[in-house]
């Protein structure tokens, strides 16, 4: 299912790396910058994410919540996020059912790996609307994050 700017979000309710339970509607009145990411310690999701986490200030100044996504388990998740020093939340979407919410599911990955996440970005206003989708094909590719920005309202 292809998600577009202008539909409400889905809700979701998953597990962070510190075991807490977090759903997208604790977040209401915030916006919402959601990076789905494949998997854990692989070069280009550390450098999307790390990216990020050295931008944390500029989602901080419009008030807006990063959270990561991944198929990862919450154990690995903790991991990376130790060893990376990011400051944000990463949830695992272990039972793939949020990817498969947000249309950002490979049916194939490589190595023969059946579900994991898309490289996707999404900005959800604070009433849960859709103001930015991105869903990469290639997880070799980065998200626009120039239109992220603008999604925001981040001035440079």
């Amino acid at each position: 299912m292809k998600l577009e700017v202008g539909q409400k979000a889905p809700d979701f309710s998953l597990y962070d790396s510190d075991k807490n339970k977090v759903s997208l509607s604790d977040f209401k009145g915030r916006q919402v910058l959601i990076l789905f990411f494949p998997q854990a310690f692989t070069s280009v999701c550390t450098k999307e994410l790390c990216n990020v986490r050295d931008h944390i200030a500029q989602y901080n100044h419009v008030n807006a919540q990063v959270l990561g996504i991944s198929v990862d388990s919450v154990f690995t998740l903790g991991k990376f996020k130790q060893e990376q020093e990011l400051n944000f939340p990463l949830l695992s979407d272990f039972n793939k059912e949020v990817s498969t919410a947000y249309g950002s599911l490979y049916d194939n990955f490589v190595f023969d790996m059946k579900g994991v996440s898309k490289r996707s970005a999404f900005v959800i206003d604070g009433e849960g609307i859709i103001r930015y989708a991105e869903v990469l094909e290639n997880a070799g590719d980065l998200p626009n994050f120039g239109s992220i920005e603008s999604a925001l309202a981040i001035t440079n």
